[in-house]
């Protein structure tokens, strides 16, 4: 299942009970919003691209096989900071993987 976005698209690779995985593919020059999630945490392996991840207030530059992780409830986000498109695979495990256990606290799109 992929779903476009106006910053890009993801796509579901796993959904298992206990863990899901995406490949989060963010166009140059955009970002995800500034959000947090209560139920679930995840880790970010970089497989193309150049970005910055703001993580609890701190800028981490990251590129191809960089990994972040983000702990539950920690306010997090992705700009692509390159020319090309910024790939990477995001690794959920928690209680819960619903696009509802987002908290958004910024947002370029008007969804916060």
């Amino acid at each position: 299942m992929i779903e476009e976005r106006a910053w890009g698209k993801f796509e579901v690779l796993v959904d298992h009970d206990d863990y899901k995985v995406k490949r989060i593919t963010v166009n140059p020059g955009h970002r995800l919003s500034y959000q947090s999630h209560q139920y679930r945490s995840e880790l970010w392996h970089f497989v193309a691209g150049e970005g910055q991840v703001t993580l609890d207030g701190q800028t981490i530059s990251v590129k191809y096989d960089d990994t972040v992780r983000i702990p539950v409830e920690a306010k997090h986000r992705i700009s692509n900071t390159g020319i090309d498109q910024l790939v990477f695979i995001e690794t959920q495990t928690g209680q819960s993987f619903e696009e509802e256990d987002i908290i958004r606290y910024e947002d370029d799109y008007g969804r916060a």
